[in-house]
């Protein structure tokens, strides 16, 4: 087969593929609101279940995963860069074991301590969504970076490259998918753990799911899950093109 013929069939396979999670997120989304269209709701439900709620719950739920991802970004790359150094190598094991506890706890235990220390509301949701989220974009730096090929690094000095020169024209260009791999993680655990922000007083579709469940109404607790999976869905959805899209080619 031609390389040619090579490229045209994963072209045709990948509209396929890459569609399925939108339109499942599609069919979830207006099945739940049309089931709430016909559903005999009661007082309590009609009130939580507003459109112009929802709609808020939805942004707010967005809000809490893109701003807590960016702070993920922002720190967890240039630390794991950092980490993947030679003389700071040694940092490389006590910080992963950091990162890990903080992954290990339970998310609505961060949720609830931040809460006791610090407060409640957005930003201290969006702490707690960092630390749970940091490990897999960190160790997936850290990882990508030092699986480049030495023999590549030591050809770029050779061409008299200077340190920076080969990380920026080497090692980060080769170590991208994997580090786009850990940040496709971090969004899709933030979009489940930003459910229990409501807990903090931070809003989001989590809102919903606890009113179902202090209310015992099962309407009010389909519509913040049900909600919840399809943002994920889109959510991976669109990462996945990210990730397509920034990948150098060739690899």
């Amino acid at each position: 087969m031609s390389r040619a013929e090579g490229v045209i069939d994963v072209e045709a396979e990948a509209p396929v593929a890459s569609w399925v999670l939108p339109v499942l997120a599609v069919v979830l989304t207006a099945g739940m609101l049309g089931y709430l269209q016909v559903a005999s709701l009661d007082s309590i439900e009609q009130r939580v279940l507003v459109p112009d709620a929802i709609l808020d719950a939805t942004i707010q739920h967005i809000n809490l995963v893109v701003a807590s991802t960016l702070l993920v970004i922002v720190i967890a790359v240039p630390l794991g860069i950092l980490l993947s150094r030679r003389r700071a190598r040694w940092l490389g094991a006590p910080v992963l074991a950091l990162a890990n506890a903080g992954q290990a706890i339970p998310s609505i235990g961060v949720l609830v301590l931040l809460a006791i220390l610090v407060g409640v509301g957005f930003s201290m949701a969006v702490v707690a969504l960092v630390i749970y989220a940091l490990l897999p974009v960190l160790r997936n730096t850290m990882v990508g970076l030092q699986q480049v090929d030495r023999s590549l690094i030591d050809a770029g000095r050779g061409m008299g490259m200077s340190a920076r020169q080969v990380l920026t024209t080497i090692e980060l260009p080769l170590a991208v998918p994997v580090m786009l791999a850990g940040i496709r993680v971090a969004l899709i655990l933030n979009v489940g753990v930003a459910a229990l922000a409501t807990y903090t007083n931070a809003g989001g579709l989590g809102t919903f799911i606890e009113s179902g469940i202090v209310f015992n109404r099962m309407p009010i607790l389909l519509t913040g899950s049900v909600l919840t999976i399809a943002l994920a869905l889109i959510v991976d959805w669109l990462a996945g093109l990210a990730e397509n899209k920034l990948r150098p080619r060739g690899l």
